[in-house]
């Protein structure tokens, strides 16, 4: 039996949006990482696409603000990214480990 994946907290509508833009712009910035992209072609369309997703986090964090959000709710937000995949999202931003003895 598969385990139910984390309860999502409540979210207001600005802060989904915040995240899934946030999510949207990790993936691709993650397809142009030059350490794990693998065709140049690829890496090109995710940089081209990280442009709307850069407008769409701005205007999301535009629309807290002048729905006076002023603060960032880190932990449950934090809680919000590790109930959308979050953190298997964000891995491909990093460097990969490691390998060999040139550590290539």
């Amino acid at each position: 039996m598969i385990p139910e994946p984390p309860r999502l907290p409540a979210l207001t509508r600005a802060e989904g949006a915040y995240l899934d833009s946030y999510l949207q712009a990790a993936d691709r910035l993650g397809r142009a990482n030059p350490a794990r992209a693998e065709r140049t072609y690829e890496a090109l369309r995710s940089a081209q696409a990280l442009v709307g997703s850069a407008i769409a986090l701005r205007d999301a964090l535009t629309r807290m603000h002048r729905n006076g959000e002023s603060d960032v709710h880190s932990a449950t937000l934090a809680r919000a990214l590790r109930a959308l995949d979050g953190e298997r999202r964000t891995n491909r931003l990093t460097l990969p480990p490691l390998s060999g003895p040139e550590g290539i």
